[in-house]
């Protein structure tokens, strides 16, 4: 079942029997998701299962969902990584500019870090500034992917959870398919 994935354009789309149309859930997609990404996701696992009875169109069609949710995982948890870098960064500020501080300036520098943060994120000139400052202090690009980790380190264990049990799902239903096929 398995082999190269032809472009979109090029795939020999399975045509999904009329009566079991009904069968097939409307996907499920968040802001930003791509309805045609979706569709070409599942014609390729469609065309590459080229299922053969009701049983295997409906495990097709569960293994071309599982897919798109091992897609989704992948992507969210790469934001979620983006979004934290961030944090790090504020960290990170936070540790070289709040030392000394005198408790009463507390709240505005850490407004200006957190638009410091902020910047570096929205701004290439101000992230290329920023994390050279932060390498003169120590905080090179691994310090920082440390620190990541460290903040999302429950939550990305969740999404790896989440994609562990997905791919399991999805390769019990493709060794159903072959466990059908070879016993006919």
């Amino acid at each position: 079942m398995n082999g190269p994935v032809p472009a979109a354009r090029q795939l020999a789309v399975a045509a999904l029997p009329l009566e079991l149309e009904a069968l097939m859930p409307a996907p499920l997609l968040l802001p930003g998701e791509s309805l045609e990404a979706y569709h070409v996701l599942q014609q390729a696992v469609f065309a590459d299962i080229a299922p053969r009875s009701a049983l295997e169109w409906l495990l097709a069609i569960d293994i071309a969902e599982l897919s798109w949710e091992i897609r989704r995982y992948r992507l969210l948890r790469h934001a979620l990584l983006e979004d934290h870098r961030q944090h790090a960064i504020e960290a990170a500020l936070r540790r070289i500019d709040l030392a000394g501080i005198a408790p009463e300036f507390t709240d505005h520098a850490t407004s200006h870090l957190r638009q410091n943060a902020l910047s570096w994120r929205s701004d290439r000139t101000a992230a290329h500034d920023i994390e050279a400052r932060l390498a003169t202090y120590g905080f090179d690009q691994q310090a920082l992917n440390l620190e990541v980790f460290i903040q999302t380190s429950e939550i990305f264990l969740m999404f790896e959870g989440l994609l562990i049990a997905a791919q399991k799902r999805r390769t019990l239903l493709l060794k159903d398919i072959d466990r059908g096929r070879n016993s006919r």
